[in-house]
């Protein structure tokens, strides 16, 4: 039997930054997609989605040349395909797990990390892999096999684990402590509108950056400082201002979270009000935060959460907060106060 466990994300710092080839900071928790295969002898996989009750059989000998958007069990045989990989024995699978779906934790890519690693755990492989190069088979057969407006950070960050900082133009990342203080999550209940989200910030950040290296060539976003939304303002259409602050100002929140996160003894409560003014630009520049979940987080920071944050593309989903031991029960009593669905303590995962 094999046996595959892959953890859930969270970005912390860098929300709707990876697809402007800008840095961004994501974490693995303690919530889990899990595989289990015993060999069936055949040459097929025979799959059963426990969480949602569904079937799916695949034959070694479908084709990989119309594949439906967003199968990535196709696409990332397909992908895996293309770097050697050769289906010889068939499977039955079971795929359950407890990260919530649809709600910014990450769950298809989990999903599509795991299925990953069970191909390359089953079948032959003339290869061998790391983890960031697991990460980068799984971007591609997410984002770039079907042309998504996504970015490389969800499949990176789930396929090393722990806390890492990822520059998403090199796809390097660098690690960092894991000293983030208590961490809830809480599921709001309402839907994401992922696609809508991500093509809006993405457009709109290209386009608002295009705008200024159009009049300043030189200009070079990897070196932007907080004055230049200032400086370059001028130069950006009125439709792209909000992102164009949303840009200049993440990135340097970005940066000063990584160089906290360095140090062996991080400021929690620095970090926190970080991740407040992320929050703030996500919800007022880039506008992914539904007001309920607004509402949600302003009473967990009155019950004495440091920081909040909605978690993942936007638009509903899931959030986060970072809390000292304390005020734990508290800030998960005020969530469910404002409606969320659930609320509960995660932990870091290492790597």
């Amino acid at each position: 039997m094999i046996n595959i466990r892959v953890p859930a994300r969270i970005c912390f710092y860098g929300d709707h930054q990876d697809y402007l080839g800008l840095p961004v900071i994501a974490g693995t928790i303690d919530r889990y997609i899990n595989i289990s295969a015993t060999l069936n002898h055949t040459d097929r996989f025979e799959i059963q989605l426990k969480d949602i009750g569904t079937r799916r059989t695949i034959n070694f000998n479908d084709s990989l040349e119309e594949v439906d958007e967003g199968d990535y069990f196709l696409s990332a045989i397909a992908v895996l395909k293309k770097s050697g990989l050769h289906l010889k024995h068939g499977y039955t699978v079971e795929i359950e797990g407890n990260i919530p779906l649809n709600a910014g934790l990450s769950s298809s890519s989990a999903l599509t990390v795991a299925w990953i690693r069970f191909l390359l755990s089953s079948q032959e492989f003339p290869k061998t892999w790391t983890n960031k190069q697991v990460g980068h088979w799984a971007y591609e057969a997410e984002v770039l096999f079907f042309n998504q407006p996504g970015g490389l950070m969800d499949q990176y960050s789930i396929a090393q684990g722990g806390l890492i900082f990822i520059d998403t133009q090199k796809g390097e990342t660098t690690k960092l402590s894991t000293k983030l203080g208590k961490l809830v999550v809480s599921e709001s209940g309402l839907p994401k509108k992922t696609l809508d989200v991500l093509k809006n910030g993405r457009v709109y950040g290209q386009k608002a950056i295009k705008a200024v290296k159009q009049q300043y060539p030189d200009f070079n976003m990897k070196l932007a400082s907080a004055d230049d939304y200032e400086k370059y303002k001028h130069a950006v259409p009125e439709k792209y201002r909000a992102h164009w602050y949303a840009a200049v100002h993440n990135y340097q929140i970005t940066k000063k979270a990584k160089k906290e996160l360095l140090r062996e003894n991080p400021d929690i409560k620095f970090l926190g009000g970080l991740m407040n003014a992320h929050q703030d630009i996500l919800q007022n520049q880039i506008q992914n935060t539904p007001q309920p979940m607004i509402k949600m987080m302003e009473a967990a920071r009155e019950a004495g959460a440091l920081g909040t944050k909605i978690v993942g593309s936007g638009g509903g989903g899931c959030m986060v907060a970072l809390v000292v031991e304390e005020n734990m029960e508290r800030v998960v009593q005020a969530f469910l106060s404002q409606g969320a669905k659930d609320a509960y303590e995660v932990n870091l995962t290492s790597s």
